[in-house]
């Protein structure tokens, strides 16, 4: 069995956190049933990203973007649960299969068990603003750690961990915090932030998706989400895509923003001009804080436990 998922070329910790966790869940998975694919975390139930013909076992999976496949063929998908019940509603199966998003489970594995505090308040952003915002440098200036989802997932998964507080633009960045019991705040940069995905995760553990808005902080940043930056409003340079990690940064756009050579003032020039960007992320990291409740994260917990004891039994 083969665990899919969708690698990005920028890196993002949400997706590649596949590559392991899942010989974690079902140790051994790997060496039987060939023929079967593994669709596991990330919102990859997607027409033109999952092969045809080829036999799916779909474990927490979500939909978010295009268009879902044809999921009606029985011998070719084994649908054992989906991310959340929206999901479950597009995909027409009981909405009691949408029990969670595995990553979840991440927490219980030994080696993030007890980590130590490192961090009092730290930012994860959506992968689109890393790469194209000055987002170190705002966090810098307003006291806040730093954390890259485009680097290595489990460096990514304990500095979320060894924080007392999470500002979430990604998805994924709430999702582990929730899980790790860290309290966390939702913002969002701009309208290509994905509300479906949130609310469908937000659902299972019944928490609610209220993100709290952060202008982009450059002009490459609105170029390449179709923003507005102090006052212009910026049209996305590419057409709407059936799976938005696929959207290119524009590389003449980034140029002022990864110039190592810029000047002093040319740096001051950026930090100015992200003023309205780091006051929003200044109020956000004050905001009241969300997470949820000890008994309900547990019981959907167990929930996708038992699932995974039922793929244990008709697959190893």
């Amino acid at each position: 069995m083969d665990p899919y998922y969708w690698e990005s070329e920028h890196g993002n910790f949400g997706d590649d956190l596949n590559l392991w966790l899942w010989d974690f869940l079902i140790p051994g998975f790997r060496d039987v049933h060939r023929e079967t694919l593994l669709v596991g975390v990330g919102t990859v139930l997607n027409r033109v990203l999952l092969p045809e013909g080829r036999h799916k076992l779909v474990l927490g999976s979500g939909f978010g973007y295009g268009t879902l496949p044809d999921m009606s063929d029985s011998r070719e998908w084994d649908i054992r649960c989906v991310r959340g019940p929206l999901t479950a509603q597009k995909v027409g199966v009981d909405p009691k299969l949408g029990i969670v998003d595995p990553a979840v489970m991440v927490a219980e594995m030994p080696e993030f068990k007890n980590l130590p505090k490192k961090h009092k308040k730290s930012f994860v952003p959506h992968w689109e603003s890393a790469a194209a915002g000055i987002w170190p440098i705002i966090c810098g200036t307003v006291g806040l750690h730093y954390i890259d989802p485009r680097g290595d997932a489990k460096e990514v998964i304990r500095e979320i961990a060894q924080s007392e507080l999470i500002i979430a633009e990604s998805m994924h960045g709430a999702i582990l915090a929730d899980a790790f019991r860290v309290p966390w705040v939702a913002v969002t940069t701009s309208n290509s932030i994905n509300s479906f995905k949130w609310n469908d995760w937000a659902q299972t553990v019944d928490v609610t998706y209220r993100p709290r808005h952060v202008p982009v902080s450059t002009r490459a940043e609105a170029i390449a989400k179709g923003a507005r930056f102090w006052g212009i409003g910026f049209d996305a340079r590419q057409p709407a895509l059936e799976d938005p990690n696929k959207r290119q940064i524009d590389d003449s756009a980034m140029v002022a923003v990864r110039d190592p050579k810029q000047t002093s003032l040319r740096v001051a020039a950026k930090q100015l001009l992200a003023a309205p960007s780091a006051l929003s992320l200044w109020q956000a990291a004050r905001a009241t804080p969300q997470l949820s409740t000890d008994h309900v994260l547990a019981e959907r917990k167990e929930r996708f436990l038992d699932v995974i004891e039922s793929v244990r039994r008709a697959y190893l």
